[in-house]
């Protein structure tokens, strides 16, 4: 039997390395236990500071680059920013999807549409997730923004760290492993899940198992919440080996 290949398609922050890195690596870990293959393709928005003004002008010019990916006639379309979608007022990843799969449509080729921002919660919620803490590494009025994002949907964040690093170059070139000594100053008790990274620019996956198997907890992030999606939208099986609880193939 021939094994369908799917063409995966990113929205990307010019200066973001890391949804190009930990999305390709979590779905060639796929490769290896389920039969579907994937190839990826991206377009890039200009940002290089994280400011709520970056952010929306880079936000502006999403749509150019959904009509490049749809000329690649990619399966799905993933919007790999959390943050410019959250700064841009609540509810904001619902417009923003309807937006851009509104422009695959006019082109000529449907294509489900994904945004980070829209797949953390979504990804929370079918962890049956109601109370959070998580590590971003935005100054603390982008990361006040995400945390005010987040209960408008319906979820508690009982803790938060800012790492506050306004450079996204520097944010995609910190050490992942990092991560579990930071996440142990946050507040654990009587939250149901653990958001190790709410940014998809700042790596995490090589820590994901380490602190879910430390802390007990569910751990997610923006880009395993992303991929979380994708494969729904895909129609496949939510299945990632090492990468924690929601891609267990159980949610």
């Amino acid at each position: 039997m021939k094994r369908r290949t799917f063409r995966i398609g990113q929205i990307v922050p010019s200066s973001n390395t890391t949804m190009e890195t930990e999305i390709p690596a979590m779905l060639r870990a796929r490769e290896q236990v389920e039969p579907e293959r994937f190839t990826f393709h991206s377009s890039r928005m200009r940002m290089k500071q994280v400011t709520k003004e970056e952010l929306a002008a880079m936000d502006a010019d999403s749509g150019r680059c959904a009509t490049e990916l749809v000329d690649a006639r990619v399966d799905v379309l993933g919007y790999a920013c959390l943050v410019a979608i959250m700064s841009m007022g609540k509810g904001y990843h619902r417009a923003s999807e309807a937006r851009l799969h509104d422009i695959t449509v006019k082109e000529g080729h449907p294509t489900p549409v994904v945004t980070s921002a829209g797949a953390l919660i979504a990804g929370l919620k079918a962890l049956g997730a109601e109370t959070v803490s998580l590590i971003a590494p935005y100054l603390k009025p982008l990361t006040r923004l995400v945390v005010d994002y987040i209960e408008a949907e319906g979820i508690t964040v009982v803790d938060s760290i800012s790492l506050e690093i306004p450079d996204n170059v520097e944010v995609g070139r910190r050490d992942p492993l990092a991560l579990v000594g930071i996440y142990r100053d946050l507040k654990l008790s009587g939250i149901d899940a653990l958001v190790l990274s709410s940014c998809v620019q700042m790596p995490s996956l090589a820590a994901v198992p380490i602190v879910e198997e430390q802390s007990g907890l569910p751990v997610v992030s923006a880009s395993i919440c992303t991929t979380h999606q994708m494969l729904q939208q895909l129609g496949l099986k939510t299945h990632v080996p090492g990468a924690g609880s929601l891609l267990s193939g159980k949610f």
